[in-house]
């Protein structure tokens, strides 16, 4: 008998593969998507998907933080994201990165997935935290590819001979706008995280948090900086790709060098 989270897969599959074709055929034919077919396909595709992981991460034991997981659920914040962001920014064609990426972590969540990676049940406090750190590196992970694609973008459109993805993207202004929402939302979730846990971490060094705490408050300030700047001074262009390549490489320094060396070197 097939089981509900592998027909909810399926579904949340063909969702994902009906709204992208659909979205490519008319972009490369240069005829306008219905902006209400392509929102009520993606968004039963991610309603879906969320049903799966949920199924999946949350145990009568305690929360499941397996890797393959956690990739599911970084694609399918990613593509959330991207499908309200395009429900008032010109950037729908952005989901034609959005949707395989979700896609690709669907099946790598369902399929690979192991049960013992269960953190057993503590402080709802310290649950909310990891959520929202994770959250938090999902969407400025997807800033700091954002900031690479306005990298290549804005070198590409000074060239006189464009490639054709550059055509498919949506104008520089949009791409940079969208920029800062991702940055203003991630600084958002950050700041949440860390609040959450100040107050539930009771120890940061006996539970070896104190490099990656200590990395992610620079990260803030850096984030936070970059706001300030682009609202009161008019920072933009490669000064805020700049900025926001360095936050996330602080972020990643603080994750996964402290991951690395625990593991990796001291075997913790």
């Amino acid at each position: 008998m097939i089981s509900l989270p592998l027909v909810y897969t399926i579904l949340a599959l063909i969702s994902y593969t009906t709204s992208f074709w659909y979205l490519f055929i008319h972009l490369m034919s240069k005829r306008d998507p219905n902006h209400w077919f392509i929102g009520l396909v993606l968004g039963l595709g991610v309603l879906l998907h969320t049903v799966v992981l949920y199924n999946d991460m949350v145990t009568p034991l305690g929360v499941n933080y397996d890797v393959f997981l956690l990739l599911s659920f970084t694609s399918g914040l990613m593509l959330l994201l991207s499908l309200i962001f395009s429900t008032y920014r010109p950037i729908l064609a952005l989901n034609l990165l959005g949707v395989p990426v979700a896609a690709i972590g669907l099946i790598l969540g369902f399929a690979l997935s192991k049960s013992n990676q269960v953190i057993e049940a503590h402080s709802l406090g310290l649950d909310i935290h990891i959520i929202l750190s994770l959250s938090a590196y999902a969407v400025l992970l997807m800033a700091t590819i954002q900031a690479v694609i306005l990298w290549f973008q804005n070198r590409e459109l000074k060239n006189k001979q464009k490639r054709i993805w550059v055509n498919l993207l949506p104008s520089f202004q949009a791409m940079e706008s969208l920029l800062f929402d991702l940055i203003i939302t991630g600084f958002m979730l950050l700041t949440l995280a860390l609040g959450f846990g100040f107050f539930t971490i009771e120890d940061f060094f006996a539970q070896h948090l104190a490099h990656k705490t200590a990395f992610s408050i620079i990260s803030w300030f850096v984030y936070g900086s970059l706001l300030i700047g682009h609202y009161k001074l008019g920072w933009r262009g490669q000064k805020a790709i700049r900025f926001t390549l360095i936050g996330f490489m602080l972020l990643a320094i603080g994750f996964i060098g402290s991951k690395f060396v625990l593991e990796m070197i001291l075997g913790k």
